[in-house]
């Protein structure tokens, strides 16, 4: 009897638990927008553009709780977006993707890369006429390749780069013959930076590592790093005082295997938390590309 009685005081309390883990995912929800501008600093919503354009909603295939972290490829007169989809069932992320002939309209199509640990920040690009992927893989202590083997849904592992870390929104980039990381941690409050003369092997530390620490504001990467009139630019999201406030930009204005410098590019966020709507409450990433004369960005914003 004292067992049943027992389960009788305790079957609420979990369910109160439970409850209150389900209200902390969905105050947490991520939603997927686009915005636009004449530059990389000038972004906001298009007049046209219904957003958010992707939510947990559009989700089909598992239970989601949101969606984040987008990444966007042009291939075949479409725009392919790859992006973190939470699964209500696990709590692990897992990797998605949507389609898009205008950039405005998307249209969700499904799951394509998962794993028996979390995985996000699918930073997509293209190297010889080959598509990869280096998603975020903390739970593994490793920054993994993945090689699409059929573009945009079959991915299978390549290797991995980086191993012994909990490494956070790994961002890859090519620069003088030269492959760059960027890497956080789950703290948001460190970069560093590896490099690379072939891609899938051969990474070392910059001789300046941590290139930034202590510092929660600029540390976590918020994107692709870009290439403009000649100029490298870095996004970093805000993670102070809240995680995924709003992002800022850095010109890199030096970088070689011993140095390396960068510049605030303005004290005002190129995209931040709105007050009202999906994005209320923060955003934390953008995906720029140009598109004729001005630019294109995937962005995500936190409701509360």
């Amino acid at each position: 009897m004292k067992k049943y009685y027992i389960y009788f005081i305790l079957l609420p309390v979990l369910l109160f638990s439970c409850a209150i883990y389900q209200r902390i995912q969905d105050d947490h929800r991520w939603s997927i927008g686009i915005y636009e501008g004449p530059t990389l600093f000038d972004l906001a919503p298009g007049s046209d553009t219904d957003n958010p354009v992707l939510t947990a909603d559009d989700v089909v295939d598992i239970p989601a709780v949101f969606v984040a972290d987008p990444f966007l490829i042009f291939k075949n007169e479409k725009y392919f977006m790859f992006f973190e989809v939470l699964n209500r069932k696990n709590n692990q992320g897992e990797i998605a993707y949507a389609e898009s002939t205008d950039g405005k309209k998307w249209h969700y199509r499904k799951v394509v890369l998962r794993e028996p640990f979390h995985l996000s920040y699918p930073y997509v690009f293209e190297w010889n006429g080959d598509f990869y992927m280096i998603p975020e893989s903390y739970q593994d202590d490793s920054v993994r390749l993945y090689k699409a083997l059929e573009f945009p849904d079959k991915w299978e592992f390549a290797g991995k780069l980086l191993t012994g870390d909990q490494y956070s929104d790994a961002s890859i980039f090519r620069y003088q013959d030269k492959w760059w990381m960027f890497v956080s941690d789950t703290r948001s409050n460190v970069l560093n930076l590896y490099f690379s003369d072939e891609l899938t092997k051969g990474w070392r530390p910059h001789a300046k590592n941590p290139i930034l620490k202590s510092n929660k504001h600029f540390s976590r990467p918020a994107g692709r790093v870009i290439m403009d009139k000649g100029k490298l630019f870095r996004f970093a999201q805000d993670d102070d005082p809240d995680y995924g406030i709003q992002v800022f930009a850095f010109e890199i204005v030096e970088l070689s295997e011993t140095a390396y410098a960068d510049r605030l590019v303005s004290e005002k966020p190129i995209i931040t938390k709105t007050g009202t709507g999906w994005n209320a409450a923060g955003m934390h990433h953008v995906d720029p590309w140009q598109t004729g004369d001005g630019w294109m960005s995937a962005v995500d914003g936190r409701c509360r």
